[in-house]
């Protein structure tokens, strides 16, 4: 790993990482994780976090899941809106203990370089994490080597490159179907009958899908990319979570915390 560190280099920036730095036992032979006072304080103002597509079945039962740019049609779990601060962060830095965690999180404050288009990795961490300290018990090497926590952190990540990998793949083919457009998520005011848009975002247009091809319909179903499509859809019925949590954090009626539009 140290060897393959060493040819691997990072480039650009990687999402909620402050100062990620290629994990190695020479800068960071002494260091270690310890329990952060505020764990998830990190993504604590993001409102969408990148999500996989073994992930998305679950995720849906949370968050709103919809997808990134058309042109790169990553599935997004919507977990804030307006204000910058993500919902399920509360102000103690704790993620809801009944909202599933996505894996890009579970990972923290690993991550991984790649060599592009490669199969060569190295463990990443983000070195301006409060967690990672000198005094921690889990260290990151351990007489030289990786030290136990190192080894999972990388058997994790590394499953979880795959994973991601894959996921663009399963988003180029949904692509080439030309499923997804522009939405728009809708909300009735208590005691109206006149739903209003509140918030915009890509998402399967479900007239589309009805109206594929049997042949089209088929090749989907033998991608097995209909469940991601079908539990995006049903995911959708979060949005009004969302605003009934908005509404709890900053005390707002509930008109009020469906007025998300930038004016």
């Amino acid at each position: 790993m140290s060897q393959t560190a060493q040819q691997i280099q990072i480039s650009g920036t990687m999402f909620l990482y402050q100062r990620p730095e290629l994990l190695n036992s020479q800068a960071h032979g002494d260091l270690g994780v310890r329990a952060a006072p505020k764990p998830y304080q990190f993504c604590a103002s993001a409102r969408a976090i990148p999500l996989t597509i073994s992930e998305v079945a679950e995720a849906s039962r949370h968050f709103p899941v919809v997808f990134g740019s058309m042109e790169d049609l990553q599935p997004l779990a919507i977990v804030g809106l307006l204000d910058d601060v993500n919902l399920f962060v509360d102000e103690n830095g704790n993620w809801d203990p009944y909202a599933y965690v996505p894996g890009y999180i579970r990972r923290y404050p690993f991550g991984l370089a790649s060599e592009q288009g490669g199969d060569r990795f190295a463990l990443v961490i983000d070195a301006g994490f409060e967690g990672i300290d000198r005094n921690a018990d889990r260290k990151f090497f351990a007489g030289g080597d990786l030290s136990d926590l190192s080894k999972q952190a990388m058997e994790y990540t590394r499953t979880y490159e795959a994973d991601r990998r894959l996921t663009e793949q399963v988003m180029k083919q949904v692509k080439e179907f030309n499923l997804v457009t522009g939405q728009s998520a809708q909300y009735t005011p208590p005691g109206s009958l006149e739903p209003q848009p509140f918030a915009n975002y890509l998402g399967v247009d479900e007239t589309k899908l009805a109206n594929l091809s049997d042949e089209d319909f088929l090749k989907i179903r033998r991608l097995n990319i209909l469940p991601v499509l079908y539990a995006h859809l049903l995911s959708l019925g979060n949005w009004r979570n969302l605003i009934l949590r908005r509404m709890r954090r900053f005390n707002m009626t509930e008109a009020e915390a469906a007025t998300v539009r930038r004016s």
